[in-house]
């Protein structure tokens, strides 16, 4: 659905995009996580056709119009309702679609209550979930979502999750997002940025396997304190992580957890309830990849 060659924008001699090759596969949900400045925004308002590259190129397998672009702080004219908002955005799209359709979006973002009022006095989340309605509102086959999430309550963010995963393979979604934990709930590609450059991408499950520093998760029935400190004196082990009668073993190699980690357990005493490795979660693999 998308592919950049060697796309960069520069703003003088800084480089905010400096020579990324984007492949966003069709149907997807595309998730773009990096830290402050790290050139989310400036990437995105460049596949949206917004910001003019320096240099390289942007392919775009659909046609400009099936595209739909929501900013990180949308603005509506304060005047208007939400309905209005939604209806005009339809409008401008495409007058064939029913008016049915805005009290549909209205309903799927937790909006639906508020129909009627005008958007000068709401929330920045209304404000985002609204974005978010008047994006889908045509339909589009591609959307470039900027911090969907980042001014939403709990509620709010499940919606727009929720909302955005129904999405799959009905249309390409390329969100950016420093929660990471949205971005492992609903992405099946990740791509992540620092100062410009593009440091992975991929599918969500190659970056997660064999990635982070192995850990093992021990529950105990006995008492977890001499148990921990036994196993901090082997040099196998990098960390030892308390949390009630549950241990967060780190370990420099998953041989070594294999091989020696139940003898240790037997060792020290341990009545062991359970013991199993620690998944890695996306946030996990950012700091390592960022380190």
């Amino acid at each position: 659905m998308i592919r950049t060659v060697a796309l960069e924008k520069r703003y003088g001699d800084t480089a905010a995009v400096d020579g990324v090759d984007l492949d966003v596969p069709a149907g997807s949900i595309y998730g773009l996580v990096g830290p402050n400045g790290a050139g989310k925004t400036t990437l995105l308002g460049m596949l949206a056709g917004l910001r003019r590259p320096t240099a390289g190129v942007i392919e775009l397998g659909v046609e400009r119009q099936r595209v739909a672009v929501l900013p990180d702080t949308p603005h509506f004219d304060p005047w208007l309702t939400a309905w209005e908002v939604l209806d005009l955005a339809r409008t401008l799209v495409d007058r064939s679609i029913p008016r049915q359709r805005n009290d549909e979006l209205l309903h799927d973002t937790g909006l639906e209550e508020a129909a009627d009022r005008v958007v000068g006095g709401f929330s920045r989340g209304m404000l985002q979930r609204l974005g978010v309605a008047s994006t889908l509102v045509g339909n589009p086959e591609l959307l470039l979502l900027d911090e969907p999430c980042a001014a939403l309550d709990p509620l709010g963010r499940r919606e727009v999750l929720d909302l955005i995963a129904r999405l799959r393979r009905a249309a390409t979604v390329v969100f950016s997002s420093h929660i990471l934990a949205d971005v492992q709930e609903v992405c099946d590609t990740v791509g992540i940025l620092r100062s410009g450059r593009l440091l992975f991408q991929g599918p969500l499950e190659e970056l997660l396997v064999g990635r982070a520093v192995p850990r093992y998760l021990v529950r105990l029935r006995s008492d977890p304190a001499p148990v921990a400190a036994a196993l901090r004196t082997r040099p196998w082990v990098t960390e030892v992580e308390e949390r009630g009668d549950l241990l967060r073993v780190g370990v420099d190699s998953l041989q070594h957890a294999e091989e020696q980690l139940p003898g240790a357990l037997a060792e020290a005493g341990a009545t062991v309830v359970s013991l199993s490795p620690e998944a890695a979660s996306l946030e996990d693999v950012f700091l390592e990849v960022m380190a």
